[in-house]
């Protein structure tokens, strides 16, 4: 049985990818593709502008291959211009509102929590507060810290860590009150 070396294959596409080989190019596409709408889904709610976000990244990807140095994940490498990417629309539209106030949802539960947990628990980050999702996302998926996430969004590091505090309450809260309401259906 021969053994692929996939860091090496990867690297060759890259290499290829550079130099405009179009094939190339769409093989990377096709591997990072999935998760990195994964990714601009997690900032923006619509699955087309997460998806136009994508492909906006992906060219910015393709534009500035040369710049990547091996050094370090090429999967991190390419997350991190969608998050730039995503940041970059959302504050190009006023979009990202950091508030003092703690909202409540209307409770709208989904049917089966067990069978489709990660969905609901997406659907709950979705309703949070603007400024609380883009912190949550950017410290409790992307791994930033408070200082970084100032820096990213302008704003100072305690305005980071309440609107994270407030976000996991808020999560919590409704994530229970949606289990809740899925247990008393049943």
């Amino acid at each position: 049985m021969k053994i692929i070396n996939l860091h090496n294959k990867q690297k060759s596409l890259i290499k290829k990818a550079i130099h405009n080989n179009r094939e190339a190019q769409q093989q990377l596409f096709e591997q990072f593709s999935p998760k990195m709408l994964g990714v601009c889904r997690q900032y923006v709610k619509d699955l087309h502008h997460a998806e136009d976000l994508m492909l906006q990244g992906f060219l910015k990807v393709f534009t500035n291959l040369q710049k990547f140095k091996n050094e370090g994940s090429f999967e991190g490498w390419i997350r991190r211009i969608m998050v730039n990417t995503c940041l970059s629309y959302l504050r190009k539209r006023n979009l990202i509102d950091f508030t003092d106030e703690v909202y409540v949802f209307n409770g709208e539960a989904t049917e089966n929590l067990e069978n489709s947990a990660v969905e609901d628990i997406q659907k709950l980050i979705d309703k949070l507060p603007d400024g609380y999702k883009m912190v949550f996302n950017l410290f409790a998926i992307e791994g930033y810290k408070h200082s970084e996430i100032a820096e990213k969004l302008g704003v100072s590091e305690s305005t980071s860590k309440s609107q994270l505090f407030k976000a996991r309450k808020l999560l919590q809260e409704n994530y229970y009150k949606m289990n809740n309401i899925i247990h008393e259906n049943k």
